[in-house]
């Protein structure tokens, strides 16, 4: 089914007990806050929504629980990124099961795989289900990660139907440029999404919004963000994006990141 992704789309924290289990009841009223304060979709669990410190069986009840509270107010995508890609089909067959709209995949990162194994990766997983499928682009900065460039974009698009959007977590503007250039061109409503941290430089070359644990924590102020770009309100942008990145250095300080 077509889905449209579009604005600040949440991806929620992912709160815990005092003994670090997966605190569900929390959870779910975070998710419904989300949406009933204006989110136009719901993604979870990215990286800084602890997807690597939750186990699949809580990974499998948290995208449950987001489907039911969600109720199809809008569109719900899974994240299915683990270091095993065995559990990554587990995780998208499961999406599909329980009704979620799309998936966001990523090949297994516990190092840098070639352009030819993500491809092989991708491929497997985007046919494991007929679900929208969305790619998680996260090079790190040491080298390693998962890097989409514009000619993996272009060979996954001619062999997946299904392939709809990227989550572009690269940072890298004339990286971000060259895949908007080809994905764009060929499949027009690919959808481009950035971490607002970086959402005003990527809006002018495609990126149609973000989803970002920014978002998240502050979603009122990112929805002001967005709308301030829609409105070629370039002034009230800017001072928003310096703000937000701002935040984001103070929160990697905090952790000593």
């Amino acid at each position: 089914m077509p889905i449209t992704l579009k604005g600040i789309m949440q991806a929620p924290v992912t709160p815990f007990k005092d003994d670090f289990s997966f605190d569900a009841s929390a959870f779910e009223k975070m998710v419904d806050f989300h949406v009933r304060n204006g989110a136009p979709a719901i993604t979870w669990p990215y990286h800084k929504s602890e997807s690597l410190n939750l186990t699949i069986a809580e990974r499998k009840l948290g995208a449950e629980i987001v489907v039911k509270t969600v109720a199809g107010r809008v569109p719900v995508t899974v994240f299915v990124g683990t270091l095993s890609e065995e559990d990554a089909l587990d995780l998208a067959r499961h999406a599909k099961k329980i009704g979620a709209n799309a998936i966001v995949a990523i090949s297994p990162y516990c190092r840098r795989p070639s352009q030819e194994e993500i491809f092989d990766s991708i491929v497997r997983i985007g046919t494991a289900t007929d679900l929208p499928l969305l790619t998680y682009n996260s090079p790190w900065r040491n080298g390693e990660g998962v890097e989409f460039t514009g000619e993996l974009t272009r060979r996954l698009i001619e062999r997946l139907p299904n392939f709809i959007g990227m989550k572009d977590a690269s940072f890298h503007s004339a990286k971000f440029m060259e895949i908007s250039r080809v994905a764009l061109a060929m499949r027009p409503d690919f959808a481009l999404i950035i971490g607002v941290e970086h959402l005003l430089p990527a809006f002018p070359l495609g990126a149609v919004g973000s989803s970002s644990s920014s978002g998240a924590i502050a979603p009122n102020f990112c929805r002001k963000f967005y709308a301030a770009l829609v409105a070629n309100d370039w002034e009230t942008a800017r001072a928003c994006q310096y703000k937000v990145s701002r935040f984001r250095l103070s929160a990697h300080a905090a952790r000593g990141t």
